[in-house]
């Protein structure tokens, strides 16, 4: 069992980690390990190092008071001031806990930024790469998707503002935007989120923030609120976040949908109570535990993840030197570019029958993905090594 926060040791929590193997990881049965069977499972986003105590002592404590019902507008509430708390303690960002409403998902949140606060039939804006539901999800709302790839500037991606005006200017009415970058692992800079608020406000467009990862920065990286950074951006996004990344929570089903300007919160309030309906009762009792007990245990996961990203690239210069590799600056999730190593249209596919090795392939984070692989850090130091002794078994084999 991991250390209680109160004697954190990071040695031995580290040492604890490195020592799960992926027979144990199988054998716990979740589907990133399980779905491909016999395979290293490197394709989902979530961790394979378990979650904070804090948040385990909050579940046990409610199981065993049996809340297990509907959720209780007094824990909803409660997770909102936690919200709160963190936000600003984090981010130096302020907000209002009663506009902090539980969803059960990013994705959920997203469906509710088409439906009820972005422009009826407008097309959807998603730069690219992106979270593969970002892509699909519109589409069952009837809701065009458009791909607009990032460029590289200075050697970092950046958002193509160029394109993004023009499609707005278009007609598009809703841009997506995944901060930290999922995959790719960029944090935005103010500068560069001030710039697509000026860019979105002169087209009466929306922006749907997806900020799911921001507690997963590195370095001199810091992550920046998109509404936080002008009152234009304040008042025409719609921003979702949750624990669930950062302390492993995906299955437990709870998210936050904040809101930002009196408009949007007196929309949402005419939308009735079945806008939060969905979110797990344990699932904002942990989210609400993360927050506020959890943090010292996320800053250890966080030196974790930095070194398996930095592990990652050695290997790789070493190894595979041919794989385009930028270490991410937020995010566990790395992005790596094999088209030289001939793997076929599918290297995903590819890997999982040559190496056993389970990747996304970076096609289906749109076409700007294509020749890429997406491949999760959140493992223990020794699987991170066995994820390149499979790459290159396959590219050499």
């Amino acid at each position: 069992m991991a250390p209680s926060p109160e004697s954190l040791d990071r040695d031995a929590l580290f040492a604890s980690w490195d020592a799960i193997t992926p027979e144990q990881l199988r054998a716990a049965g979740s589907m990133k390990w399980t779905l491909f069977p016999n395979t290293i499972g490197a394709w989902v986003a979530e961790s394979d190092l378990g979650t904070a105590p804090a948040v385990t002592r909050a579940l046990h404590a409610a199981i065993d008071g049996d809340v297990l019902g509907y959720l209780p507008r007094a824990v909803g509430s409660e997770m909102g001031k936690a919200t709160a708390e963190w936000m600003l303690d984090r981010f130096d960002w302020r907000i209002s806990a009663g506009r902090v409403h539980p969803v059960p998902d990013v994705i959920t949140g997203l469906v509710m930024a088409m439906d009820y606060f972005s422009r009826p039939g407008s097309a959807v804006i998603v730069p690219t790469p992106a979270y593969m539901p970002f892509l699909t999800v519109p589409g069952l709302r009837n809701r065009e998707v458009i791909e607009v790839p990032m460029v590289v500037d200075g050697g970092r991606e950046t958002l193509d503002l160029e394109a993004i005006e023009r499609e707005l200017a278009a007609g598009a009415g809703l841009v997506v935007l995944c901060n930290p970058l999922n995959p790719g692992g960029r944090v935005f800079e103010r500068a560069e989120l001030e710039a697509l608020s000026e860019v979105v406000e002169r087209h009466g467009a929306r922006v749907f923030a997806d900020e799911v990862h921001a507690p997963i920065v590195f370095g001199d990286a810091r992550h920046v609120p998109y509404a936080s950074v002008s009152a234009a951006a304040s008042a025409h996004s719609i921003t979702t976040t949750s624990a669930s990344k950062a302390w492993n929570l995906p299955g437990a089903k709870a998210a936050q949908l904040i809101t930002t300007n009196d408009a949007d919160e007196q929309a949402w309030q005419a939308i009735g109570p079945m806008a939060s309906h969905g979110a797990s009762t344990l699932g904002v009792i942990a989210n609400t535990a993360a927050y506020r007990e959890g943090r010292e245990w996320l800053d250890a996961t966080i030196a974790y993840y930095d070194a398996n990203r930095r592990l990652l690239g050695e290997l790789l210069a070493d190894r595979l030197p041919e794989v385009g590799y930028r270490m991410p600056e937020g995010t566990y999730i790395a992005w790596l570019d094999v088209s030289r190593l001939g793997l076929g249209d599918d290297p995903a596919a590819t890997l999982r029958e040559r190496a056993g090795l389970a990747v996304t392939n970076g096609r289906a984070c749109g076409a700007a993905g294509a020749g890429h692989i997406r491949v999760i850090l959140a493992t223990p130091r020794p699987i991170v090594e066995q994820i390149v002794d499979r790459l290159v078994a396959a590219a050499r084999g």
